[in-house]
């Protein structure tokens, strides 16, 4: 039997798209000591039927406080690689929200003079 557009189980995805934070990274001595920018793109597998039914904070992820957790990591890290920092990121969010699913994109804009930015993105 073929699968069809019915068969496949619904996805919601809670993100949040073009977080930035200084932090230091890197793997030369001047990049080890001055803070950089990196822009952060996070997207959260997430059955959102619950929330949208009962119109409650409590039954959704809390984009506010996955922001402020992620901005607290970030700042306080000192990876020299940016797969680092992204594996980093997404266990902190797997792990304090409990979550199964997270795709998150990691760049540092500006890092390459020929282009707007460079990076990793990773599923978990």
């Amino acid at each position: 039997k073929m699968a069809t557009q019915r068969d496949k189980p619904e996805k919601d995805i809670i993100y949040i798209n073009d977080l930035r934070v200084e932090t230091i990274i890197g793997i030369f001595g001047w990049e080890k000591e001055v803070p950089q920018e990196v822009s952060i793109d996070i997207e959260i597998n997430f059955d959102c039927k619950k929330a949208s039914k009962n119109d409650s904070i409590q039954d959704t992820l809390d984009y506010k406080k996955i922001t402020k957790d992620v901005i607290k990591f970030v700042q306080g890290s000192t990876f020299k690689l940016q797969e680092s920092l992204a594996e980093g990121i997404t266990q902190l969010i797997k792990k304090k929200y409990k979550v199964d699913s997270i795709k998150l994109r990691v760049s540092k804009p500006g890092a390459l003079r020929h282009a707007k930015d460079v990076g990793v993105i990773i599923h978990r």
